[in-house]
C-alpha cells in the first residue's frame, strides 16, 4: 500500500466507518509490568481478538552506544544471536519455530536491539525457552563469525556503499549529530567491520546481554499470571551482572549550520535538510514534541497537504518531497526533510531549499487555521488507530517505548498530547526549532556532474 492510500484508509477508520477500532484505541487494553528479581522487566498486553501472540525481547544496546573504531557491534551480535547456544546449534532455533508456524526476526538500531516471534498462544512457551537460551548461554563460535562478518560486509555493501540515497544518508547523519552516537551507522563503517574480532563481540555480548538490560513485551491472547509463570521458569535463573554507564545522546542546542555536496551514482539530483530537536525524552516540554509531530504530518501528510499541494503541483519547484521525525529516540533528534528538484521545469537544489525554507518560515509567521490542524491531527490519530489495531505494533510500540527510557504508559496517553497541541503551539515550535543554527543541508548530485 503506497502512502497515499494509507493515508486515505486512515482517515476513513477515524470517521466513524470502524467504531470498534475506534473504541479499541480509545480504551487502553489491559496492561500488566512486573520484574523478575534479577532484573528482566516484563510487560504483558491482553489482546484476545485471535488465539495469537507475539514476543518481543528488546535489549537497551544499538549503534549509539558504540565508539570509535567498534562500529557495528551491535549489528553484528544480532547476527551470531542465530548461531548457536549451550542447547541448540546454528539455525536450530530458527528451525524450531519454522516447524511450530511461528514467525520470528530481529532488529538492531541506534538505541535497541530486539527479538521476536509470532506464533499460537499455545506455543508461547518454546519462544521463551528459545530466548533465554541464548540470552544465557550463546556459543559464539569463531568459525561462523568469520563467515557471518562477510554476510554483513556484502548487506553494507548492497544496502548503502551500492545504495545512493541510503549513502546519502548515512553521510548526513554523520554531520548532523556531531556530539552523538547517532552519527554512527547501525551496520558500523566498513573499515570497522573488517577490523572487527569474534572476542570483540564475545565482550559486547557479555556486557550488555543481561536480563537487568532486557526488556520482555508480550502481546496477545495471554494473561499476566501465564506469562509470569513462564518467565520466571525460563528467564529467573539467569544471574544480573553489573552494567556500562550508558548516558543518552545528547545534541549541541545550535551546532551551527552545516552543508555537504555528495557527487554520487543517480541520474537526479536531491536535498537532505535537518534540523537538531528534541525527542521525547529529551525534551524540557512535551507538547513542543507532539506539535513537531503534526508539523512533519501538515507538510507531507499525503495529497492535500503544503509541501505537495504548494511545491509540487502550484509552483511546479519539486518532484517529490516528504518530511519525518522521530518523537522516540534515546537522545536528541532530527526534524528531516527532502526533495527532489523538478528538472524538467528546470528547477536547482538552491530554487528547491528555498522553496521548503519558505514552508517553514511560513508555519513561523502563520499559524495554521483551526480547521487545517484539526485535519491532520485526524490524520495522526487516524494513523496510530489503524497501526495499534496489530498486536506486532502493539508490543513495538510497548518496547520502544521502555527501551529509550520512557514509560509504555504513553502509548495510552499520546491521544490526549496530540488533542491538546494547538496552532499556537505549531507556531511556537516552529520558531524555536527551525532555525539556521540548529540546521544541516547535503546537496547530492549526480557524479557526472562533478567537474561543471
Amino acid at each position: 500500500m503506497n502512502k497515499l492510500a494509507r493515508h486515505a484508509v486512515a482517515i476513513l477508520v477515524l470517521g466513524a466507518l470502524c467504531p470498534p477500532l475506534l473504541a479499541f484505541a480509545a480504551e487502553p487494553q489491559p496492561t500488566h509490568e512486573f520484574s523478575l528479581d534479577n532484573g528482566l522487566k516484563v510487560i504483558v498486553r491482553e489482546d484476545h481478538r485471535a488465539p495469537v501472540v507475539v514476543s518481543q525481547l528488546w535489549y537497551k544496546v544499538g549503534s549509539s552506544y558504540e565508539t570509535p573504531g567498534q562500529t557495528g557491534l551491535s549489528h553484528a551480535l544480532e547476527h551470531m544471536m542465530f548461531k548457536g547456544s549451550r542447547k541448540l546449534g546454528p539455525g536450530e532455533a530458527s528451525r524450531i519455530l519454522r516447524e511450530l508456524g511461528a514467525e520470528e526476526n530481529a532488529f538492531t538500531s541506534d538505541d535497541y536491539t530486539a527479538y521476536y516471534q509470532v506464533l499460537a498462544r499455545d506455543r508461547l512457551a518454546v519462544a521463551l525457552e528459545l530466548e533465554a537460551d541464548r540470552l544465557a548461554s550463546l556459543k559464539l563460535p569463531a568459525d561462523e563469525f568469520e563467515r557471518e562478518i562477510e554476510v554483513i560486509k556484502e548487506e553494507r555493501r548492497l544496502r548503502t556503499d551500492d545504495k545512493p540515497s541510503s549513502k546519502a544518508f548515512e553521510r548526513f547523519k554523520a554531520m548532523a549529530y556531531p556530539a552523538s552516537g547517532y552519527h554512527t551507522p547501525t551496520i558500523g563503517w566498513m573499515a570497522d567491520l573488517e577490523r572487527m574480532s569474534v572476542a570483540e563481540l564475545r565482550h559486547w555480548y557479555q556486557s550488555w546481554y543481561v536480563p537487568n538490560n532486557a526488556t520482555l513485551v508480550v502481546v496477545g491472547d495471554v494473561g499476566a499470571d501465564e506469562v509470569k509463570t513462564l518467565a520466571q521458569r525460563y528467564f529467573g535463573n539467569i544471574p544480573s551482572r553489573p552494567l556500562p554507564a550508558a548516558k543518552a545522546p545528547r545534541e549541541l542546542a545550535a551546532p551551527g549550520e552545516r552543508r555537504l555536496t555528495l557527487y554520487l551514482q543517480t541520474q537526479l539530483p536531491s536535498l537532505l535538510m535537518g534540523f537538531n530537536v528534541p525527542s521525547l525524552a529529551t525534551a524540557e516540554q512535551p507538547r513542543q514534541v507532539h506539535a513537531l509531530r503534526l508539523i512533519a504530518t501538515l507538510l507531507d501528510g499525503g495529497y492535500s497537504a503544503r509541501l505537495p499541494s504548494h511545491l509540487e503541483r502550484e509552483q511546479e519547484l519539486v518532484s517529490g518531497a516528504s518530511a519525518w521525525y522521530n518523537a522516540y529516540a534515546r537522545g536528541d533528534s532530527l526534524f528531516m526533510l527532502s526533495a527532489t528538484p523538478n528538472v524538467q521545469t528546470g528547477k536547482t537544489l538552491d530554487q528547491a531549499e528555498a522553496g521548503l525554507w519558505q514552508e517553514l518560515q511560513d508555519l513561523q509567521q502563520n499559524p495554521p487555521s483551526a480547521e487545517e490542524l484539526a485535519r491532520v491531527r485526524a490524520q495522526v490519530i487516524a494513523g496510530l488507530v489503524f497501526e495499534r489495531d496489530s498486536i506486532t505494533s502493539q508490543a513495538t510500540a510497548i518496547g520502544q517505548l521502555e527501551t529509550v527510557g520512557l514509560s509504555w504508559t504513553l502509548m495510552d496517553q499520546e491521544l490526549a498530547e496530540l488533542e491538546a497541541v494547538t496552532p499556537a503551539d505549531i507556531q511556537a515550535a516552529a520558531k524555536t526549532f527551525f532555525t539556521r543554527e540548529r540546521l544541516s543541508v547535503a546537496h547530492v548530485l549526480p557524479e557526472e556532474k562533478r567537474d561543471e
